[in-house]
């Protein structure tokens, strides 16, 4: 009628001839005549990008960082003693106290003879950093770090992670030299007792008293004069197992002070069962693996009448648990996998936000399509969607709305083919037809 059956369709507007693998391609590409480039386009762009880095650089440290796993498990590992670990300040003199363990097997032991004891000054060991005094919050729950001084403090069993808990336990193990005695009295008022005991892995009761109170004495122990008790102390180590000094536990750099004579501070201690570990094939004979001991601590210090027995008192028991602290880190692929995901996801979202923000400001730039769309007739033919105007007043613009629904990307194959003349697919009074590849 005008050209059209014996011209036909242009083939080469519709894509460049392939092979037959070609025609599974998921991914169809459009003619740079096809696709417009906008300004708006660009600023989503570098929005996605940048989330996009973001996003993977914090996936990245997390997996850098790895995750840790905390079992419980009833302890399998037998075993018959308990290293425990003690540095410790008592304003008393090394020779009017006595220091004794007694457990729940019966068995005591002279600690004394074990531990070491240096004369000291008191004053040499107050006030020394971090230094804080055991208290109770609102609910009555221990705080061990008050006036705890964090700056520059990366030690302990805090909030670490596992490598760097392990890296910090494998530092020096030695203990600290006793300071020279300075100021008055040049021979020293205060005791210091360190070192570390073997005892029985089973209940028991650590404890320092007054000389000629608490035991029996050998005939002619004299009893301490009561005017010369002073039981306050400072706690710079107490530890269970192997001695790890840069591990700070509960009960580390505590100190408690009292103007009484008669006065008792217990301890009562619940020991964990610990193991700290990198992931390793073979736990026991791992180089990244150390076992230790964790114990949670209640207080009491309280005045006494002459009749109790003043002292300072360590109630230990040994919960029969054992805590294995893992660390992991997920393996190259299972990362590769979240980086695509998240890359997948912001793409999708950005485009959706790209798509709706276009189409509001086409809407409050040239109002609502929903006139132009009811003007015309849409359907699916052959692979293409055909939409056929009814006039060309009702044909919308090329960057119009609906332009970007049916074809989000402005480059999915979107022809503007003018079909002229055709027995069912003719264009009513010249108005275009827009054919879309889907």
């Amino acid at each position: 009628m005008n050209g059209f059956a014996s011209h036909g369709l242009d083939e080469d507007r519709f894509g460049e001839k392939g092979s037959i693998v070609s025609a599974f391609d998921a991914f169809p590409k459009s003619k740079p005549e096809y696709v417009t480039k906008t300004s708006g386009g660009g600023k989503w762009t570098v929005l996605m990008l940048i989330i996009s880095a973001l996003l993977t650089m914090s996936e990245l440290g997390r997996w850098w960082r790895g995750h840790e796993d905390h079992t419980f498990e009833v302890e399998k590992l037998v075993s018959h003693d308990l290293q425990v670990n003690l540095d410790m300040v008592v304003a008393m003199r090394c020779p009017d106290i006595h220091i004794n363990v007694q457990d729940a097997s019966g068995d005591r032991i002279l600690a004394s003879k074990v531990l070491k004891t240096d004369l000291t000054n008191w004053l040499q060991w107050v006030n020394m950093k971090g230094q804080h005094q055991l208290g109770r919050n609102a609910d009555g729950s221990i705080i061990t770090d008050e006036g705890w001084e964090t700056e520059g403090h990366d030690e302990g069993f805090g909030e670490e992670h596992v490598h760097d808990i392990i890296y910090t336990a494998m530092r020096s193990s030695k203990w600290a030299k006793t300071p020279k005695i300075k100021g008055q009295p040049r021979d020293g008022d205060s005791c210091r007792i360190f070192g570390s005991m073997m005892l029985n892995k089973v209940q028991g009761d650590f404890h320092i008293t007054a000389r000629g109170h608490g035991y029996q004495e050998s005939f002619g122990t004299k009893h301490l004069d009561h005017s010369r008790f002073n039981f306050s102390h400072i706690v710079s180590e107490f530890s269970f197992g192997a001695y790890y000094p840069k591990l700070v536990n509960p009960l580390d750099q505590t100190i408690t002070t009292t103007a009484n004579q008669f006065h008792k501070s217990q301890y009562f201690v619940s020991v964990v069962p610990t193991i700290y570990t990198v992931a390793s094939p073979n736990l026991l004979s791992s180089k990244r693996t150390i076992y230790t001991n964790q114990y949670a601590v209640t207080h009491e210090d309280r005045k006494i009448d002459e009749r109790t027995v003043p002292g300072i008192f360590f109630k230990y028991d040994i919960e029969p648990l054992m805590l294995t602290i893992e660390e992991r880190r997920d393996s190259f692929l299972r990362f590769a996998i979240k980086v695509v995901n998240i890359l997948s996801g912001v793409l999708v979202a950005g485009h959706w936000c790209f798509t709706l923000s276009e189409y509001f400001i086409e809407v409050l730039e040239h109002g609502p399509m929903g006139d132009n769309v009811a003007q015309s007739s849409i359907h699916f033919e052959h692979g293409y969607l055909i939409i056929r105007y009814l006039s060309l007043s009702s044909m919308p613009s090329v960057s119009s709305p609906i332009s970007h629904f049916l074809a989000p990307e402005r480059n999915l194959g979107m022809l503007n083919h003018l079909i002229n003349s055709s027995s069912d697919l003719a264009p009513v009074g010249g108005a275009p037809m827009f054919i879309y590849a889907v």
